[in-house]
């Protein structure tokens, strides 16, 4: 491994890395399906400012990561990001609900904005190591090897300055979906403005004329268990020296779990 790179180095010095929702999201999907030991060699690696020319771009993180060879790797994480007609769908459901729209038109990331995905069957993260792609021209075959490992815990950290990043993986950079809502503010209809129609009493009664008039929703994936627990604000609670969070998450997973037979 290379001595004295002055790349770029995780803030976080023990245990694992991101310190916001959208990134211990993030992290705690890699960290699910991914080997332990060589994300614990990426968190040194990382630690150690081994990465160099992190870019987040629509569909593809590339990154240069020092390591035993003389000259750096080239890494590269890609996804399957949310197409044209998916980001239409999720620009015009934020631009319909004010709370949304606000907070993102105000730099915010709101917690939830990830059920509003899911509620059009699409996802913001990466769901299993089938849906993340990882690229590396080092001889280990790893998956990851420590190379893409120390990229996926910088790339939670670079979420962590600004999570919109994350959109502009999933091919929505933030102007992009900023003049989206902007133009959908515009162009709704004023509440007050609307036509006044006379109320009357025809049709009230007509019963439905079949199930073709209901409208087809998208499956909708299914929420982890102890989702809460991952968004919302962690209360300053212990239990036996353990964060009542990760005292809770076990629970979560055991009634989420199926019964044998």
């Amino acid at each position: 491994m290379s001595e004295g790179v002055e790349g770029i180095r995780a803030r976080t010095k023990r245990g694992s890395i991101g310190s916001q929702w959208w990134s211990r999201r993030f992290i705690d999907l890699v960290e699910s399906f991914a080997d332990k030991g060589r994300l614990q060699r990426g968190r040194t690696y990382a630690r150690k400012g081994n990465v160099v020319d992190l870019k987040v771009a629509p569909y593809e993180v590339t990154a240069r990561v020092h390591g035993s060879a003389p000259e750096p790797y080239e890494v590269a994480l890609s996804i399957e990001a949310i197409d044209a007609d998916g980001w239409r769908a999720v620009e015009a459901e934020l631009a319909s609900r004010a709370v949304f729209r606000a907070r993102l038109l105000a730099g915010e990331m709101p917690p939830e904005i990830e059920w509003v995905f899911a509620e059009l069957g699409l996802a913001l993260f990466p769901g299993s190591a089938a849906d993340l792609h990882l690229m590396c021209d080092c001889p280990d075959w790893g998956d990851p090897c420590k190379h893409a490992a120390a990229v996926l815990y910088l790339l939670a950290e670079a979420f962590d300055d600004d999570p919109f990043l994350i959109l502009q993986w999933n091919g929505r950079g933030r102007e992009q979906l900023l003049a989206a809502l902007r133009r959908g503010t515009e162009t709704a209809p004023d509440p007050f403005e609307m036509e006044d129609v006379p109320l009357t009493a025809a049709g009230f009664w007509t019963p439905p004329s079949g199930l073709g008039r209901l409208r087809d929703r998208p499956a909708t994936p299914p929420v982890p268990p102890g989702f809460v627990l991952q968004v919302a604000t962690p209360p300053p609670i212990r239990i036996r020296r353990r964060p009542l969070t990760d005292v809770l998450a076990s629970v979560y997973e055991a009634l989420a779990a199926e019964p044998d037979g």
